[in-house]
């Protein structure tokens, strides 16, 4: 039996656990120390480190999911998704890389003519980019490009790259390209933000240090500091928000506490923030219809789950005459923004570029090639002929740009178990994205064979990603109503106390991963939060 409606009130409410609502709750309670906070989240809080070392170990003799229980049942989207649904979200299990984009990113249409510009300029961006790598901890060194500018180092050096990076870097460069190593959420410095130094443990989606930058430790921070008013509410959906019977505020979330018996609970606040992904952001207002907004809150212009975007990619392995040894901290990777950048007079393409070290045909095999068996000195003496050369995987993410139907709509066949319709998530690039596709992978054939004549090496198939990574969008920002759902901070233009922030607001989803600029955007707007 479902026990008695519980009200609740605070001067925030924030709908969402995962990296920008983290960002959001710790950032507005130091500019508003005394305000009340509530943090909403659907899933569970995995605060127990002293199982992670377990957790770690069964990951790698079994390959068991590292973060047991990090789901809600049957919150599952017709589509692809993460389904992480617990504090911290998607990055409890990130691997911490911190790019940025770059200012062409939010140029597009005035540069290029595609897709859309972004309501705000490079340098105020900037700024936030510089205050999101101090609140995360990142180390990095900085690009050798004029045009990636920083105002503000990185808070901590880069990591030592290992023996096999430096390697990979002497025979990428030799191809005219250069190469450094990816900024990363990771410690080099002992406690900076109260956490250990990297220890190379090989395992960053479940860091056994705390090395690695993940929003629960802020959580656990925010919640101990008893000078903050924060509070984590988890286990709790929020199913909809209310808006007040004589203005189009929002007075109400609509939620159930989904431990035991189940209990409703109805957060009143002056302000709400939406912080939960591209997916639910959406699918939260869409929920939401009343009869002054029979599709949903927000959404008088038909735009919420519109132009959900991302980013595609190339890859492939190249086989090369370097001696390396793969095992140590494989997920530190190489970087090139070189291509970040497309003249005018030149076929649109614009792309990262990464390389790893790879252990790709270098594991022992009981068989030859012929099918031979292999024992004892055979095997070792196969075994070391196809290690005295070197793998490395080479990946570049390119920019496309999304379709007005890229979007997410809800399917009122499938419904969770308080009956709410869960969402349908289809990407679609549009028209021009399409139109270039073929230019763009003969450009990638070029560039990885460029690096892989520059020593001797040999270059695999080239592969495709079937998805668009870094998802992000559906309530995209800008200063029409029309075509966006937001401003530039993140207000709703049909609800004054009503905020998006993070990756729902990009407009475009860039050619680099995404979370860096998500938590940007989202610091960005906790500077109109907090006044609101």
């Amino acid at each position: 039996m479902m026990q008695a409606k519980r009200t609740v009130s605070a001067d925030y409410v924030i709908v969402g656990g995962g990296i920008t609502a983290a960002m959001v709750a710790q950032k507005l309670s130091d500019l508003k120390p005394s305000a009340s906070i509530i943090v909403v989240e659907a899933g569970s809080p995995l605060f127990d480190a002293d199982n992670r070392f377990n957790y770690r170990q069964r990951s790698l003799d079994y390959g068991e999911n590292q973060w047991p229980g990090d789901f809600v049942a049957d919150q599952a989207p017709d589509g692809m998704i993460s389904r992480t649904m617990a504090v911290g979200g998607s990055a409890l299990h990130w691997g911490g890389v911190c790019n940025r984009f770059s200012e062409e990113d939010t140029r597009l249409k005035s540069l290029y003519g595609l897709a859309a510009d972004w309501p705000l300029e490079w340098k105020d961006l900037e700024a936030f980019y510089c205050e999101a790598e101090q609140r995360i901890g990142v180390s990095g060194e900085p690009s050798p490009l004029k045009e990636d500018w920083r105002s503000q180092p990185y808070p901590m050096p880069a990591m030592t790259p290992t023996f096999n990076l430096k390697q990979l870097k002497t025979w990428a460069e030799k191809s005219g390209i250069p190469f450094w190593t990816t900024p990363q959420a990771k410690n080099t410095v002992e406690g900076y933000g109260g956490r250990s130094k990297c220890h190379r443990c090989n395992t960053c989606e479940i860091c056994p240090t705390g090395a690695r930058y993940s929003p629960d430790w802020t959580f656990k921070q925010l919640i101990a500091d008893k000078k903050r008013r924060v509070e984590l509410h988890s286990n709790t959906l929020v199913r909809k928000l209310v808006l007040d019977d004589r203005s189009t505020r929002v007075v109400a979330a609509q939620a159930v506490n989904e431990t035991g018996a189940g209990q409703e609970v109805e957060y009143r606040a002056k302000t709400f923030v939406i912080a939960s992904g591209y997916v639910w952001s959406a699918h939260l207002l869409l929920n939401s219809a009343e009869a002054r907004f029979p599709n949903g809150l927000a959404n008088k212009t038909d735009q919420v789950g519109r132009y959900i975007n991302g980013h595609l990619a190339f890859q492939t392995q190249i086989d090369l005459d370097v001696k390396i040894f793969p095992g140590m901290n494989e997920q530190h990777s190489l970087i090139s923004r070189q291509f970040f950048r497309c003249a005018a007079d030149k076929p649109y393409v614009r792309h990262d570029l990464r390389v790893w070290e790879s252990a790709s045909g270098r594991e022992p095999r009981l068989r030859d090639a012929a099918g031979k068996l292999l024992l004892g000195d055979d095997l070792l003496n196969e075994w070391r002929t196809r290690t005295r050369r070197g793998s490395a995987r080479v990946r570049g993410y390119f920019t496309v740009e999304p379709d007005r139907e890229s979007r997410i709509t809800l399917d009122p066949s499938r419904k969770n178990r308080h009956g709410d319709p869960m969402p349908v998530v289809r990407h679609k690039i549009d028209a021009a994205s399409e139109s270039r596709m073929a230019a763009t992978r003969t450009h990638f054939e070029t560039v990885f064979a460029q690096l892989a004549k520059a020593n001797d090496g040999r270059m695999g198939g080239i592969s495709a990603l079937n998805y668009q990574d870094h998802p992000a969008g559906g309530c995209r920002m800008g200063a029409d109503p029309n075509t966006s759902v937001v401003d530039s901070y993140g207000r709703t233009h049909d609800h004054e106390n009503l905020f998006v922030v993070g990756s729902p607001t990009l407009p475009t989803g860039g050619c680099t991963n995404g979370t860096l600029t998500f938590v940007a955007i989202a610091l960005r707007s906790v500077q109109r939060i907090a006044s609101a």
